[in-house]
């Protein structure tokens, strides 16, 4: 009796390919030192203001940028610890701090925060999910507006959402298909990286993830296990 060949799965194209562990680290590397650069950069000038002997009538002005500079990037790397890191072993986290985290990311963009996250205690898994929706949420509101982050819990699982309203809202191409677990394309890899690294922890934690976009609308919703 002749058996059939098994079938094979075609290939899929090279561009399609999901990058591997090296690679999606360098991407997520590069999207930080992207985040960190500006408020870096910033710091500098001010101490070479500072420094410059034909610039002391700005010396108030220098000082200003250091500070706010400094602010920038503690509250950056504060938050991208959790966002990103493995924030040392905690498996769960405060409510309060995590709402000081977002808060300090959102003190440097047009959007505002209104938090409205029920549990005080989030798991890690739920925790990551909701900052990087969170700043998904802020660069969804170029001209301001606000973002509502929601967390509940019920029947076993957390469920999240960030609303954000304000005029043009919207999600970059790239972001939508990160968030769907596709590839950029030509795209630049900053925004995609971050929504394609939700997508991973919420496949991970066994949950799901969508996004809605309306008129001056985003909605971004999550749910995993507890």
């Amino acid at each position: 009796m002749t058996q059939a060949a098994p079938s094979e799965t075609p290939p899929l194209p090279v561009e399609e390919l999901p990058p591997e562990a090296a690679e999606l680290a360098a991407q997520i590397a590069a999207r930080l030192c992207h985040d960190f650069i500006s408020p870096a950069s910033a710091i500098v000038s001010g101490l070479d203001l500072l420094e410059d002997p034909t610039a002391q009538d700005m010396r108030e002005e220098a000082m200003e940028l250091i500070a706010q500079s400094a602010r920038k990037l503690a509250d950056l790397l504060q938050f991208c610890r959790i966002a990103f890191g493995a924030s040392s072993s905690a498996e769960a986290f405060d409510a309060r701090a995590l709402e000081g985290l977002a808060q300090g990311v959102f003190a440097h963009v047009r959007p505002t925060l209104d938090w409205k996250v029920e549990p005080a205690a989030i798991n890690k898994a739920t925790a990551r999910i909701l900052m990087n929706l969170c700043q998904i949420a802020a660069s969804a509101l170029p001209m301001g507006g606000a973002a509502t982050a929601r967390v509940v819990e019920a029947d076993g699982r957390a469920a999240i959402t960030l609303d954000a309203a304000g005029p043009r809202a919207r999600l970059k191409p790239e972001v939508l298909r990160g968030l769907k677990g596709e590839m950029r394309g030509d795209a630049v890899g900053g925004a995609w990286v971050q929504a394609y690294f939700v997508h991973l922890i919420v496949k991970a934690a066994g949950g799901q993830l969508a996004a809605e976009c309306g008129e001056d609308r985003v909605t971004l919703a999550a749910w995993a296990p507890l």
